[in-house]
């Protein structure tokens, strides 16, 4: 209901428009009158109406007075001045206090009808505003985390918008990037046959694992680091090392990719390749140590030990006039625009790369087949990630045998062209493309507050999404429910923290959100094969 406050020193006046104003046709309710400006500005500061009548010329204070002292105080409704004077000089100086009428009176009653309609439509239309800034503030509040994940992503691959290199525009949570040098180090899960056999949810919870196990063992050497996944089976560390000596840190890195190794095979049985990037003075280098770390784990030529697949970048290391294969940013844009059904950008993408490869000598007919096979691979998996596989479209033998006819740089970019022309107007991929964003929210959201009371009903209110429709929408993309991936989660990580033996079992059900201790460890049974007792003895 909308608030209407009368101020006049006539009481025959205010009795009047009481009984006259058509307060049910309006949604209008009366909010307190006043006899004079003084009277009437403490009971609009106690009321707080959204719509103020008033006079001009009153004792004690008079209705210009009074509305100067109103805005000056912030109040924010509509005024109607309602007269017996038509004083150009007074309604000119009105005007100074945005009033939303001028009327004289006396009024008819189809009149004061049609002007307070039209100022409570304009609250209507002004309440509708702050609604949907609200919403969007409320969006913005709750993306910020991941606003913040993707500025740290951009700026390691090398995708931030040039304004935004600028120390003055870091986020506050990393001023601190200013002051220390910096050096990545990339994790490649390699492809295997148990890999290339998970399905979409079991991958999110592997990469899941992954982030937690590459965490711990880093920060146990380097406290000040980030993490951040680039696209398919790539992540990376962003580590901020102290004063130490180079020799000092080169030895700290190369022991840390060897415990990446050797953590993440233990716990996950997954094969991993680590490369390690040069050291940078400034934040904004971070993008070359990226395409270094990478670049050293594709060409293979620095090996640390022979026993693990770990590598270090050199300056000069590399063959002359060598470039990378797929650069860290190409692969990670590329992948990007698949998902985001980006068709223009993913064709200009693709002709860019490969004019730019085509400047290479020799490129033999293996080689453009080689690239076929690499570029495919990494759109396929891309979309993989989002839950879309490709077999409707394309079957794997027709895609292997229009590979083997490729023979010339410019027959691979139109095959390419082609093939990112069809996935993109596919109408399984148009219609579901923003569905993948929002479950893509949802599953980071749920790695992050996994042991918070979460339920499908308070997540769409999140995403303004009602709860059923938004239960088939994840059901269809990850191809299980919410609260199962939700459980598989917790116990991804109890799984973990039990492996650490640092807690007991009650401990890390509480840590995960679980408060039921039967409860959890017949679920942790039901998915391990194992109860927590039995793991921590194993």
């Amino acid at each position: 209901m909308w608030k209407i406050a009368i101020i006049d020193d006539e009481r025959q006046v205010l009795r009047g428009m009481r009984r006259a104003i058509p307060w049910d046709d309006l949604g209008a309710e009366w909010a307190g009158e006043a006899l004079n400006g003084e009277d009437g500005l403490e009971m609009i500061r106690n009321a707080c109406p959204d719509i103020v009548i008033t006079d001009l010329y009153m004792p004690v204070m008079s209705g210009l007075d009074m509305m100067e002292q109103l805005r000056q105080e912030g109040f924010q409704g509509k005024i109607i001045i309602f007269s017996g004077y038509s004083d150009f000089e007074h309604a000119r100086q009105a005007l100074r206090f945005q009033v939303s009428d001028y009327v004289s009176k006396p009024i008819s009653l189809p009149t004061l009808k049609s002007i307070l309609t039209k100022v409570i439509q304009e609250l209507e239309v002004e309440e509708e505003k702050r609604a949907r800034q609200w919403e969007l503030e409320c969006k913005m509040t709750l993306y910020e985390p991941f606003v913040e994940k993707e500025w740290v992503r951009s700026a390691a691959v090398g995708t931030l918008d040039h304004a935004y290199k600028d120390s003055t525009r870091l986020p506050p949570s990393y001023l601190y990037w200013q002051e220390r040098k910096h050096v990545t180090v990339g994790i490649d899960l390699i492809r295997d046959e148990r890999a290339r056999c998970l399905s979409v949810s079991d991958w999110n919870l592997f990469r899941f694992a992954v982030s937690n196990i590459a965490c711990e063992v880093a920060r146990k050497v380097f406290p000040e680091l980030e993490y951040t996944e680039l696209h398919s089976t790539r992540s990376l560390l962003i580590i901020h090392p102290g004063p130490e000596h180079p020799e000092e840190l080169e030895n700290k890195l190369e022991e840390l990719g060897i415990r990446l190794n050797d953590s993440i095979g233990g716990y996950l049985k997954l094969v991993t390749r680590i490369g390690i990037g040069g050291v940078k003075d400034t934040w904004m280098k971070l993008s070359d140590s990226t395409e270094e770390a990478f670049r050293a784990m594709d060409q293979r030529v620095l090996r640390v030990v022979s026993a693990h697949e770990v590598y270090r970048y050199r300056e000069n290391s590399s063959e002359p006039g060598s470039v990378a294969l797929f650069p860290v940013k190409f692969s990670y844009k590329l992948a990007t625009a698949m998902k985001t059904s980006q068709e223009a950008e993913a064709h200009q993408l693709v002709l860019e790369y490969i004019t730019e490869m085509k400047k290479q000598e020799g490129m033999s007919q293996g080689y453009v087949q080689m690239l076929g096979s690499e570029l495919w691979g990494i759109i396929t998996y891309s979309l993989y990630e989002s839950g879309f596989v490709l077999d409707d479209l394309f079957t794997n033998d027709q895609i292997a045998k229009e590979i083997s006819s490729l023979i010339v740089p410019d027959q691979l970019a139109n095959w390419l062209m082609d093939k990112i022309t069809r996935i993109c107007s596919s109408r399984q991929w148009k219609g579901s493309s923003k569905h993948r964003q929002v479950v893509d929210f949802m599953t980071s959201y749920i790695h992050e507050h996994y042991a918070e009371e979460l339920t499908l009903a308070e997540l769409s209110d999140k995403v303004f999404i009602s709860r059923n429709h938004l239960s088939i929408i994840f059901k269809n993309i990850t191809g299980e429910t919410f609260n199962n991936y939700l459980t598989r989660v917790r116990i991804e990580k109890a799984r973990e923290l039990l492996i650490e033996r640092k807690m007991l079992v009650y401990e890390v059900a509480e840590r995960v959100g679980y408060k039921n201790i039967p409860y959890f460890s017949t679920l942790f049974k039901k998915i391990t094969g194992m109860n927590p007792t039995e793991l921590i003895k194993s």
